[in-house]
């Protein structure tokens, strides 16, 4: 069974670095804080093992466990502190090299810290809303919903930069929809792998200003073009269709709690100021 670690580490550096164990040393110190290795004035605890092992298929965990494996394990992390500190010996920590790369990839932790740390706030916001019941949606608000949006809208969409391109790609679209294809290729600023695709929602499932015009707009028609902070849309409904209230419930459930959610949020306003600042176009 061919495991990582031996391919890193010849067998004879384990026999030549390890110790014999006194015969009364008894049961191995399996604290987190138990001394594992030794080198030089470095230790290896057994919580830094164990983390290096989290790490591994749960093949190799299981291996790490026999005697040989957990051997060859312990000589490859001391391998890598015998090379950690003749660098240092060697000055290769002051290097210009290395500072720099160390100060990017602290930057990069600390932008993913950052980013992880307003998605678990806001994950635990949104779970406090919910066990106060501020987001609770009942039965008799799903029905009021569904009377009045039981249907979903399909639509096609081209984002363009600018108004003067929009309007152009708009009058041309008017005269001839078969272009289609052909401008959203050659003006679309959406992301590659959103272009052709078709749209599917319900009212309260997308861009509130794009659902509008969609929703007053026979199928087959292009529309435009609608200014979002995404751009200009161009938009051409293909299809609507109604639902059932079973199948549209789960989705109005999602509308009314993100609704209740952004009626939260709203309020804050009144607590915290908010100003963004834009350039005019």
């Amino acid at each position: 069974m061919k495991k990582i670690f031996f391919l890193l580490l010849p067998l004879t550096l384990l026999c030549s670095c390890q110790k014999t164990q006194p015969e009364n040393a008894g049961a191995r110190d399996l604290s987190a804080d138990a001394v594992v290795a030794q080198v030089g004035s470095d230790v290896i605890t057994q919580k830094q093992l164990d983390d290096r092992l989290a790490v591994l298929s749960e093949e190799d965990q299981n291996f790490a466990q026999t005697a040989i494996g957990r051997r060859n394990f312990l000589s490859l992390l001391a391998r890598e502190r015998l090379i950690a500190l003749d660098a240092q010996d060697e000055g290769l920590d002051q290097s210009d090299v290395y500072l720099t790369a160390m100060e990017d990839k602290r930057q990069q932790l600390a932008d993913i810290y950052r980013e992880y740390s307003d998605q678990l706030l806001e994950k635990l916001w949104e779970n406090n809303l919910r066990e106060k019941g501020i987001l609770n949606v009942t039965d008799e608000e799903i029905d009021a919903y569904y009377d009045k949006y039981p249907y979903e809208m399909t639509i096609k969409q081209i984002i363009i930069s600018d108004a003067q391109t929009a309007d152009a790609v708009w009058r041309e679209l008017k005269r001839s929809k078969s272009r289609w294809n052909a401008l959203e290729k050659q003006y679309s600023v959406a992301p590659e792998q959103s272009r052709g695709k078709e749209i599917t929602f319900m009212p309260g499932e997308f861009i509130p200003e794009l659902e509008v015009i969609a929703a007053n707009s026979p199928a087959g028609t292009v529309q435009g073009f609608v200014k979002t902070s995404q751009g200009f849309h161009i938009i051409m409904k293909t299809r609507e269709r109604r639902l059932s209230l079973k199948n549209a419930a789960a989705r109005i459930r999602a509308v009314l709690e993100n609704q209740k959610i952004d009626a939260a949020l709203n309020a804050l306003k009144n607590k915290y100021k908010v100003v963004i600042y834009e350039q005019d176009e």
